[in-house]
């Protein structure tokens, strides 16, 4: 309904001047001043940043207001930044937390509201609700002011996020070795607030990086949302056909996830992505430690914790539940299938831009391409392949999809005898040599989502096929 305000995966996320108003981000912002004040930390103050969508800036900027009038001083972002650069703000300033106002991949006509607490990461479920404890105490009294930003100025102070970010960065890669590589880059940001970055952070040198899709557009035309996944990735593909790159790199709106292109094109999954980053911190930077995952992710990572003797922790979807399982196990990587991951040394939270980077590291520190990479990554741990099925569903039809899959008791699936059933996120019909078919309702959109994952392409597509028929539903 219109003016509810339920936080889900990360943060809360509404339909522009339908549910998503200035009135009910002003209540978000009463709901953070009020639960930072009793966690004993306004003094602190909070980051307040946006991305690039429609009236985002005027958002953040009722949010700024609202902090002020609560004695709360916020440091506005002068410009839309990725949400991993007003989280490290969040550390750099040793700030309450941060709001990013963003709906990250959703569609042009969504927006939302993002708190990342003060240690940099998404807002667990604990503190979730208790946002949603005080929006309901605040709608309840409905005696929210519109705060008067002249009598407020004083506290709101504008601020240039990214310099320190891009520093951290420089500690964290080796950008040298990346400049001097001779790569051929082309990085699609896809309308939205990570343009500029890795262009910026490569500067001149014999690696060439030429971007597209890199200017503000809030419609982000071309694209059904701002998603870094194959079926919006076509420019990226033709492009680095067309200009024989080496590598492409693609960013969602706010920069938090990433896409990447082979040198044919060839879009990679997210899980396959997974399977890289976490090979180049293990293999080629010898580095030890858990690494976390999702149900919705790669068995990939469960192989290679095998080989390099590391443990692998699984954890419900969302960075609510990977950051703090990071955080908790001082772990080398987290990441689930929308193609986020985090890193150990940076927040606990998800970041498009150093994963891109750290695509770009493995490239130029083995000299191989992509596919070359892949090619032996599945010689290390035999081929993966996956695929997700999104089917729009809500009302009745999300409810009677609902209880079919939770019905669901089958001996086999698409002729795989299922060895057993996980619902500790969705339910996870398993099967031998690490196959699995998964549903899961989405926690930010009115979505049920089909996930596969087997040795083969045609597995794959008979999963989600038997899939579609047990829940009862078509794309």
């Amino acid at each position: 309904m219109p003016g509810e305000i339920k936080f889900g995966t990360d943060g809360w996320r509404g339909l522009i001047a339908d549910d998503f108003t200035f009135a009910n981000v002003r209540i978000c912002a009463q709901a953070v001043a009020e639960y930072v004040k009793t966690r004993g930390l306004g003094g602190r103050g909070l980051v307040v940043a946006y991305d690039t969508r429609f009236l985002s800036d005027r958002f953040a900027e009722q949010a700024a207001g609202v902090f002020a009038a609560n004695g709360i001083r916020a440091f506005l972002s002068i410009d839309p930044v990725p949400t991993p650069v007003a989280s490290y703000a969040v550390m750099e300033m040793k700030a309450a937390g941060a709001v990013v106002i963003t709906a990250s991949h959703n569609p042009a006509n969504w927006n939302g509201f993002k708190f990342k607490p003060e240690y940099a990461g998404s807002a667990t479920p604990e503190i979730t609700a208790q946002l949603e404890a005080h929006v309901s105490a605040i709608q309840l009294r409905g005696d929210m002011p519109i705060p008067d930003v002249s009598q407020t100025d004083a506290l709101v102070e504008d601020v240039d996020l990214s310099p320190a970010y891009c520093r951290h960065l420089t500690e964290l890669v080796d950008l040298d070795g990346i400049r001097g590589a001779g790569l051929g880059v082309i990085v699609d940001s896809m309308y939205g607030a990570g343009s500029g970055y890795v262009k910026r952070l490569m500067g001149r040198g014999k690696t060439r990086v030429n971007e597209i899709r890199q200017t503000r557009n809030p419609l982000f035309p071309g694209l059904g949302q701002p998603e870094p996944i194959a079926r919006n990735l076509a420019k990226l593909s033709a492009h680095v056909r067309r200009r024989d790159a080496d590598v492409g790199l693609a960013t969602d709106g706010d920069a938090d996830r990433v896409g990447v292109a082979d040198e044919e094109g060839i879009i990679l999954t997210p899980l396959q992505i997974y399977g890289l980053l976490a090979y180049y911190l293990l293999e080629v930077c010898g580095a030890r430690g858990p690494m976390i995952k999702s149900v919705t992710t790669t068995r990939m990572i469960d192989r290679l914790g095998e080989r390099y003797g590391v443990p692998v922790l699984e954890t419900p979807v969302g960075f609510k539940h990977i950051g703090p399982k990071m955080m908790e196990a001082d772990a080398l990587i987290g990441g689930e299938e929308s193609g986020g991951f985090g890193f150990r040394g940076h927040v606990p939270e998800r970041d498009g831009i150093l994963a891109s980077l750290y695509i770009l590291d493995l490239m130029a520190t083995t000299g191989r391409t992509v596919s070359q990479l892949m090619d032996n990554l599945y010689s290390l741990v035999g081929e993966h392949h996956y695929d997700r099925v999104d089917i729009p569903i809500e009302g009745e039809a999300k409810e009677r999809a609902r209880k079919r899959i939770a019905s669901a008791r089958p001996e086999s699936i698409a002729g795989l005898p299922v060895t057993r059933l996980d619902r500790k996120d969705g339910s996870r019909f398993e099967f031998e040599e690490g196959s699995w078919l998964l549903f899961r309702f989405s926690g930010t959109e009115p979505l049920m989502r089909i996930y596969a994952e087997s040795s083969s392409m045609q597995a794959v597509k008979n999963l989600l096929k038997a899939g579609q028929a047990m829940a009862g539903v078509r794309p």
